[in-house]
């Protein structure tokens, strides 16, 4: 698969994991949204419900005690062209304050007069016409600083009621009005208790399927008055407000406010169980695209290094096999296979290609092994230092070839590790042969140990080519080599090191490296002494 159509696939992969979030969460944000228009609809109903029963049931009072039918007059005047009958209904009230001493006298009169009219006065061709006239008047005077005798001041209020004639419906509804006028002037504690505020919202909530807990208040002229529960703060973002107590002119002062500490929870939960399974799919979505991408990304990466290792592998054995057929070719012409110096030279070249092509090959199926853990490694104690000695006596002869040096610094007091000494020295030795393939010039390598607490550091310090950062933190990775393009001056197929962390690793210790590009490179490993 080409890099663009590669790219092209993840670009049109994460462009609709993005939108599938961007719809849950629309669809989401909708549903809540819907869930608390509903909550306010509810709410608004139920409080105006609770106003109107308040002022209903306060009505309903007055009416019980007060509304009194008494003497019914009446009295029937005939005349040639007019007959009339009156009822006359009175209402008067005289209402005292103890504690601002002062006196309401509301006097209020309604008239009723029946009119049957003859025939005479109107060409419509019945006998008579019935007309009713209802004549209605009102009158409030208020008196200050009045002194109340014991007994007067004993009774709340007292009230008498003269009242002609049965009330009909007319009448009732002035009546009602002037209820309205005196009430407003009583303070609201007086009118309504806190008790039936709460027990009517309690009530009427409940019939909604609104059970949480709630604070509520009335407010007259936006200041609040004693009818409020006790934790009640007004958010005029969060609070549900609705007029109460209306007037003779159909005016409100008075306000019921109420608030919901736990509506945003109540809201919720009617659609949490659809929220969590929307978050849940989508984590499994989103985790499933990360890991499936991730793995996308890794193969690639690993197809790349796997190319490049083919790659360094043909060259690795080209040589050895070039110099093999030409060995054999050479041993096959008549004029050397009688000279057996010739010919045992051109065996031992065939014998050491040959056991360098075994080592390359033995060294794919130790990593093999290593990760499958199929490779018994058994540890004893030993020295570091002499690992670090016979490791060097290793490459020794080719740092000399190249006109080098190794300096070592072996200044650690304590070196005794439980090691395998084979794949010890391997992992040094590796590590030295790095060293010496990545020094362009001369090699100049040093080697020191030093104690750390309980543990012995070992460094291998060169001075050669370095390694990008990029190429550092993935230089102990199977396969992996900088990439170089198409140049393979430096023979090598990405092992070497990944071995020597394996076995760092199995020996529970640490290898690191700090690198310079063209300033080369220190590895560093970590292992734990005994005593």
């Amino acid at each position: 698969m080409s890099k663009k159509i590669f790219s092209l696939l993840i670009l049109l992969m994460s462009l609709s994991l993005i939108g599938i979030i961007f719809v849950q969460a629309y669809y989401i944000k909708g549903s809540v949204a819907n869930e608390e228009d509903r909550f306010n609809f509810k709410v608004k109903g139920v409080l105006a419900k609770v106003s109107n029963q308040i002022q209903e049931d306060e009505l309903a009072e007055y009416f019980k005690k007060y509304q009194k039918a008494k003497d019914l007059i009446s009295e029937n005047k005939e005349n040639d062209s007019v007959s009339v009958s009156q009822s006359v209904s009175q209402l008067f009230i005289y209402q005292k304050n103890n504690d601002t001493k002062q006196a309401l006298i509301y006097k209020s009169g309604i008239l009723e007069e029946n009119y049957k009219l003859s025939s005479s006065l109107f060409d419509i061709g019945l006998d008579s016409v019935n007309v009713k006239k209802i004549i209605s008047s009102s009158k409030t005077e208020i008196y200050d600083n009045i002194e109340f005798s014991e007994n007067e001041v004993n009774e709340a209020d007292i009230v008498s009621i003269i009242n002609s004639g049965a009330l009909s419906t007319a009448e009732k509804l002035s009546v009602e009005k002037d209820f309205k006028a005196i009430s407003k002037r009583n303070p609201i504690y007086k009118r309504v208790s806190k008790d039936k505020v709460f027990n009517l919202l309690t009530k009427r909530l409940k019939e909604s399927d609104i059970d949480i807990d709630f604070e509520f208040a009335i407010y007259s002229n936006g200041l609040a008055t004693k009818v409020q529960s006790d934790n009640f703060e007004y958010d005029k973002a969060s609070t549900f407000s609705v007029p109460m107590f209306y007037d003779e002119n159909n005016v409100s002062t008075y306000s019921l406010l109420v608030n919901f500490p736990d509506d945003e929870k109540f809201i919720l939960s009617s659609i949490i169980g659809m929220i969590l399974l929307s978050i849940i799919f989508t984590s499994v979505i989103i985790i499933a695209y990360s890991s499936a991408l991730f793995q996308l990304v890794k193969q690639r990466k690993i197809s790349q290094i796997k190319t490049d290792f083919i790659n360094n592998m043909t060259h690795e054995f080209k040589t050895p096999i070039a110099t093999i057929n030409l060995a054999l070719d050479a041993i096959k012409n008549p004029k050397i296979i009688d000279d057996k110096g010739k010919v045992l030279r051109y065996l031992n070249m065939i014998k050491d290609e040959n056991k360098r092509m075994h080592a390359q090959v033995e060294n794919v199926l130790r990593i093999s092994k290593l990760e499958k853990n199929e490779l018994n490694i058994s540890k004893d104690r030993v020295s570091l230092h002499d690992l670090i000695e016979d490791a060097i006596t290793h490459v020794e002869l080719i740092v000399e070839n190249r006109q080098g040096y190794i300096k070592t610094a072996l200044n650690a007091g304590k070196s005794s590790v439980l090691a395998n000494e084979t794949h010890f020295t391997n992992v040094i030795v590796n590590i030295l042969d790095n060293a010496i393939k990545y020094s362009p010039e001369a090699p100049e390598i040093e080697v020191s140990t030093e104690n750390v607490g309980t543990n012995i550091l070992l460094s291998i310090k060169d001075h050669g080519s370095g390694m990008s950062k990029a190429a550092a933190k993935r230089v102990f990775e199977k396969f992996y080599r900088e990439h170089t393009g198409n140049i393979h001056n430096v023979k090598g197929h990405g092992l070497g090191l990944a071995y020597v962390k394996r076995i760092v690793d199995d020996h529970q210790g640490h290898v690191s490296v700090e690198t310079e590009k063209d300033k080369g490179s220190i590895f560093t490993i970590k292992l734990p002494i005994i005593t």
